[in-house]
């Protein structure tokens, strides 16, 4: 890194933290006000994994009354008082990040900064609105909300709304748009070969696209032994997250991917899935919720890894 401190800005001489779920991984920095001017270039920078620290995103912990989305969240989830303030690698802002804030809730907690014991949940307000997020034994299991179809009624009718281009497939593949809070493309391919094929180093072609982009999903189904006892799916993906690149896991679009693949499915696919991602295994579950929509909820562990002070 470079001995100039301007290099960094106002990061300069800050602790920040390393922490991932599953293999996708976070720079986190406390700024209760937000008062750090957190400009694309240096939060680009700072997740660079030549010349920086090196993650996929970038998150801010601040408080909910620091910014207007988060006040105007309070007004009717007053106890999340937390805000995630989520950066892409490229510096661009996100709505949401579903291994990001189980990570942002272990970070939370490892600083000091909330007490959750197993069992219990906590509110976090982020763009896609207030995400509640319970400590399990094994990590942390969070409401993603409702999943819907980004094209509507044309893509629950013909099961597919656009051609997906990707180099290692020899032609286009139909996808699926499905919004998690942000924008998901699946793709459902024939085999793990094919899977293991993809050069997602480039960036899939989705046409049309969604209108602010698209992350973009691969999938293939995998076998379980199953002893009669539970129903549950399983599938592999890979992933090309919207401003990062290939990602070792994505909860936002493992949530996407199985709900794709359940719609496919039809009636008789199960309610519970297990996604097998390159860092690690995320369970997707979908429920009821308290607005009578269907939720998901994704579960798997996250946890901090190191403290790095920027020169």
């Amino acid at each position: 890194m470079s001995e100039n401190p301007s290099t960094w800005g106002e990061l300069a001489g800050l602790t920040l933290t390393k922490g991932h779920g599953t293999g996708n991984d976070f720079i986190f920095v406390t700024d209760e006000k937000s008062e750090i001017a957190l400009t694309p270039d240096l939060v680009a920078r700072a997740c660079d994994r030549h010349f920086g620290i090196g993650a996929d995103g970038f998150i801010r912990a601040a408080r909910s009354t620091s910014s207007r989305g988060g006040q105007k969240l309070l007004e009717e989830y007053p106890d999340a008082v937390w805000f995630m303030d989520y950066r892409n690698g490229d510096g661009s802002i996100a709505e949401m990040c579903g291994n990001g804030v189980r990570a942002f809730v272990d970070y939370l907690r490892t600083e000091g900064l909330i007490e959750l014991e197993v069992g219990q949940t906590v509110q976090i307000a982020t763009r896609a609105g207030v995400k509640t997020v319970a400590r399990t034994e094994e990590g942390y299991a969070v409401d993603m909300g409702p999943w819907s179809f980004i094209h509507g009624d044309a893509a629950r009718e013909g099961g597919e709304d656009c051609l997906v281009s990707a180099r290692g497939l020899k032609t286009p593949r139909a996808g699926l748009s499905i919004s998690m809070g942000n924008p998901h493309t699946v793709v459902m391919l024939g085999s793990e070969g094919k899977l293991d094929g993809l050069d997602l180093y480039s960036q899939p072609q989705v046409n049309p696209a969604p209108a602010d982009g698209t992350n973009v999903e691969f999938v293939v189904p995998v076998e379980l032994e199953n002893d009669g006892s539970t129903h549950v799916g399983a599938i592999r993906m890979r992933v090309h997250e919207r401003g990062v690149g290939e990602t070792l896991s994505c909860g936002t679009g493992a949530c996407a991917a199985a709900a794709a693949t359940r719609f496919w499915g039809g009636e008789e696919a199960p309610d519970e899935w297990l996604v097998h991602v390159p860092g690690g295994t995320l369970a997707v579950t979908f429920v009821l919720g308290p607005d009578d929509l269907e939720h998901v909820v994704l579960a798997g562990p996250a946890q901090m890894v190191s403290t790095v002070v920027l020169r």
